[in-house]
C-alpha cells in the first residue's frame, strides 16, 4: 500500500498552513516554494481542502490561504479523506456486493481490521499535534550520525 502524491503533498501544504496559523494568509507560491511542490499541482490539491472548509482563501494584494479553523480541530483523517475520498484497502469492504465471497472471506476480515486500525490512527492525529512534532524534530539537538 502506498499513499498517493495528492495525499502527501496535500498534507505538507496544510501542515505549512497549520505552522503559520494566526499569521494571516500565505501565498500559494510561498507554500509551493517552502514545500517544494509545483504550484500547478498545489492549485489542484488546495481546492478540495477549501471546499471541505479546512482552508480559506483571501483575495487581493495581501491574499493567500489560511486554515479555516484551528489546527486542533482538523484531523489527518479528514485531510486524507477529503483528498482521496473514503479509503479502504479493498473495495469489497465498503460494498460487499462486489464479491460473492465476502461472507466467507477471511482475507476480507483482515483487510477490514487493517483499514479500521489505519482510520483510528489518522483520526487520532490533529494538525496541532503534527505542528508540535515538527517543532520537536527541528529542535532536536542530538547529533546525526551517518555511516
Amino acid at each position: 500500500m502506498k499513499l498517493s502524491t495528492k495525499i502527501r503533498y496535500g498534507t505538507r501544504a496544510i501542515l505549512e498552513l497549520a505552522c503559520r496559523y494566526g499569521e494571516g494568509p500565505v501565498e500559494l507560491k510561498e507554500i509551493a516554494r517552502r514545500q517544494e511542490i509545483s504550484i500547478k499541482y498545489l492549485e489542484q490539491v488546495i481546492i478540495p481542502l477549501r471546499t471541505a472548509g479546512m482552508v480559506k482563501s483571501v483575495r487581493g494584494s495581501k491574499g493567500g490561504y489560511s486554515l479555516a479553523k484551528p489546527p486542533s480541530e482538523i484531523r489527518l483523517f479528514d485531510v486524507v479523506e477529503t483528498l482521496e475520498g473514503p479509503f479502504w484497502l479493498v473495495d469489497c469492504i465498503k460494498d460487499s456486493n462486489l464479491c460473492k465471497r465476502t461472507g466467507s472471506c477471511v482475507a476480507r476480515d483482515v483487510w477490514i481490521e487493517v483499514s479500521e486500525a489505519l482510520h483510528k490512527v489518522l483520526k487520532s492525529i490533529t494538525l496541532d499535534q503534527m505542528v508540535r512534532r515538527k517543532i520537536e524534530k527541528e529542535n532536536d539537538d542530538s547529533p546525526a550520525y551517518q555511516i
